[in-house]
């Protein structure tokens, strides 16, 4: 059985409420099979996240990790391609930091690509009536922040481990407080990383399809 690690933040930027926390709630209340899910909250706050992030690993052991984020004006799930090695905030995070142009790691590579078969999980979700796509960017912020840090984890101490990070958008509450903004039901972004967990277990080649941008 395959164990796979869920993540989602808490509330940040003044909104009351995360998405991707309030995901990981249901998710954690949900049987799987074959596969055994562990959910769990991170602070909205630099390093802080990766810390216990990786103290989670370490306490876990997961075959798989995914993290999953607040992209408040996203109009679809978006399923990350790269980290970048860049803390560039643009508001403060949920303890005032408030880092500009400042390495994530250290003499760390420029970027790491996502470990998961993220063309593969898009099309499955597309399939299920979810509307995805392949994220080329996932800011500079907290979120690409703990994507990396997670990504350098795997890659200097869990090398058996896959990870990635997903983008879902605000939810419809959120999006009443954010005249124009989308939005989705919080059943549907539960449903996409059931998907996304389905997929990841399932198999560890992507496929070959097109998920680029002009621009």
């Amino acid at each position: 059985m395959q164990k796979v690690l869920i993540t989602g933040f808490e509330p940040f930027g003044g909104e009351p409420v995360n998405p991707s926390l309030e995901a990981v709630k249901l998710l954690a209340t949900k049987t799987f099979t074959n596969v055994e899910v562990i959910t769990k909250k991170l602070p909205a706050v630099f390093h802080t996240s990766i810390r216990i992030l990786r103290a989670t690993m370490d306490e876990v052991k997961p075959d798989i990790v995914i993290c999953v984020g607040q992209a408040g004006g996203r109009s679809d799930i978006t399923v990350e391609r790269v980290a970048i090695n860049v803390d560039d905030a643009k508001i403060p995070d949920n303890e005032g930091n408030r880092p500009i142009d400042v390495s994530i790691i250290e003499n760390g590579p420029a970027a790491y690509w996502s470990g998961l078969p993220i063309k593969a999980i898009v099309e499955k979700m597309r399939e299920a009536g979810v509307p995805a796509s392949v994220s080329q960017t996932a800011g500079t912020f907290v979120c690409n922040h703990t994507f990396y840090g997670l990504s350098h984890l795997i890659a200097t101490e869990y090398p058996g481990i896959r990870g990635g990070f997903i983008h879902i958008p605000y939810l419809p509450e959120q999006a009443a407080r954010h005249p124009g903004a989308p939005s989705m039901s919080l059943e549907m972004i539960v449903r996409s990383i059931e998907i996304a967990i389905q997929t990841a277990t399932a198999q560890k080649d992507d496929i070959i399809a097109v998920g680029g941008e002009i621009s």
